[in-house]
């Protein structure tokens, strides 16, 4: 294994951790899970298929898990689940995202994640040494 894969492990889990982390704190603490489920979740899809009671626990939650994603993430703490929830919240967010404009353009901040995503998961075994996986596998 090259020597420099504990580093860009590192340096990757920690951008995309920052850009979930952040994002769910801005919607938890600043627009508030209620606000986020009522102004892109019931609003936004008012008309399409979707129950108004899914749509609503969505926006409610999602903002919750992405605060949580994103600090597992960065402290590299079963990171394999969040990348999991995370890539499949992804996809919810891209199918919600193509109902509303089949031509939904990905290639901004949801490209950039799944990138880093991808990147994560491909990355060699036991190459993510700085975070507490990595000690705490270390320790067995």
């Amino acid at each position: 294994m090259n020597s420099n894969w504990p580093i860009v492990h590192f340096i990757v889990r920690w951008i995309l951790g920052v850009l979930f982390l952040m994002a769910g704190y801005w919607k938890v603490f600043v627009l508030t899970p209620a606000e986020h489920a009522s102004q892109y979740f019931v609003a936004g899809f008012a008309d399409y298929w979707i129950p108004e009671w899914l749509l609503y626990a969505l926006g409610m939650s999602i903002p919750v898990l992405e605060l949580a994603a994103g600090l597992l993430i960065c402290i590299g703490w079963r990171v394999r689940e969040a990348l999991t929830f995370i890539g499949l919240l992804l996809i919810v967010t891209t199918y919600g995202h193509a109902l509303q404009d089949p031509l939904f353009d990905i290639s901004g901040h949801t490209f950039t994640r799944l990138a880093l995503l991808v990147f994560l998961l491909l990355a060699p075994a036991g190459s993510d040494k700085y975070s507490l996986d990595g000690w705490l596998s270390g320790r067995k």
